[in-house]
């Protein structure tokens, strides 16, 4: 009791120091959360901010924040976020056993608290579906479920992107049901009706806004997201500066202040260009050599041990062939990959036998290697 009423303190006043800042620098509106008794809160994830954005809308109601296990490896910084906010760790990649007992004892201890529940940032602007066990969770836990939408993240920090973007930002609650309502559900209606709440589609949103995103380097980064050249189809050939994406076969768009790309051919915005990438990685109807796929240099193998440890293996170029991941000597049929998954844009998450590992690549589009795994 003295731990929860220490980090209510601690809430109280973050929320009175950063209040104002962040409502300035995304250009923020939000409606606030008023509830009695513990709550299951589940936002889309459209941006790195979605916590902050969404904890604006608890001005009187302490939540902890499912988060991943990458930021209990970040030393000093780890141990203050333990300290004052005290996360709920999830390991991406791996099957969260732990982390929704851990969410189920805070609920029925009274607390409350935040899960996206999609897992993942949206890399196009468009949300992604929740995990099929959650409707199971919120209607096992004995708690309200509140489901809450962020508008407009997506176009302020694009997840390739670089620095934020000041345009416009609302952050609503959806719906509340109550546990008497989730009780009269089965968890996949509960599941249906979370992802009809959360689901945020940015293009749509700004067809509606025509809201400006203001930044100079608005493009920049795009290369981490989109892989393909729609123009000559190559792999890896995407540049980018300022506001402009170009390929060396005379490829070239700008990425405009609202988001849409100029000019609209082939594409006018990027969740019409992602489907079509995802498209030919399915069919692997792109130029590759017989033995391999696509490969990058410069990536890091490590393992992840129990107590956030992590331990360096390798270093080198990266390969994908039809059924293997390989990197030096280590070589991971996708086969035996149960799990993988992308942290930010530089950090490949897997489980492979039973142990758990990160690939990382600053300079390097990872993303690519998950579409190929979720493909097989």
């Amino acid at each position: 009791m003295e731990t929860w009423e220490r980090h209510q303190r601690i809430w109280r006043r973050l929320y009175g120091l950063l209040h104002r800042w962040i409502e300035r620098k995304f250009n923020l509106t939000h409606e606030d959360l008023e509830l009695d008794g513990p709550a299951l809160i589940i936002p889309n994830h459209s941006c790195a901010w979605d916590p902050l954005l969404v904890a604006m809308c608890l001005p009187h109601k302490q939540a902890y924040f499912v988060a991943s296990e990458h930021i209990f490896r970040l030393g000093f910084v780890s141990r203050l976020l333990e300290r004052f906010l005290a996360p709920i760790p999830r390991r991406k990649a791996s099957s969260g056993a732990d982390t929704v007992k851990a969410i189920l004892r805070h609920l029925k201890a009274g607390h409350s608290v935040c899960l996206f529940a999609e897992g993942d940032q949206c890399w196009a602007g468009h949300s992604g579906e929740v995990f099929p066990a959650t409707g199971k969770l919120a209607r096992s836990s004995g708690a309200t479920l509140v489901t809450v939408r962020v508008e407009g993240g997506f176009l302020s920090l694009p997840r390739w992107g670089r620095g934020v973007r000041r345009g416009r930002v609302h952050v609503r609650p959806v719906n509340i049901y109550s546990p008497e309502t989730l009780r009269g559900m089965t968890p996949a209606q509960i599941d249906e009706a979370i992802n009809r709440d959360i689901c945020e589609d940015a293009w749509e949103r700004q067809r509606e806004w025509r809201a400006a995103y203001r930044g100079r380097r608005r493009a920049e980064g795009l290369e981490r997201a989109m892989w393909l050249c729609p123009k000559c189809g190559r792999l890896g050939t995407l540049q980018t500066a300022e506001d402009k994406v170009f390929c060396s076969c005379g490829f070239k768009q700008r990425f405009s202040e609202e988001g849409f790309l100029e000019p609209p051919e082939p594409f006018a915005d990027l969740a019409a260009w992602d489907a079509w990438q995802l498209e030919k990685l399915r069919t692997r109807a792109f130029p590759h050599p017989e033995e391999e796929f696509f490969s990058d240099t410069e990536v890091t193998l490590s393992r992840v041990s129990a107590g956030h440890r992590e331990e360096t293996l390798a270093c080198g170029t990266l390969r994908q062939t039809e059924d293997a991941l390989a990197l030096g000597d280590f070589r991971f049929p996708l086969a035996e990959v149960h799990d993988m998954a992308e942290i930010l844009s530089s950090r490949l998450l897997f489980t492979c036998r039973d142990e758990y590992y990160q690939l990382r690549a600053d300079n390097a589009n990872l993303r690519k290697y998950l579409e190929f795994w979720k493909s097989k």
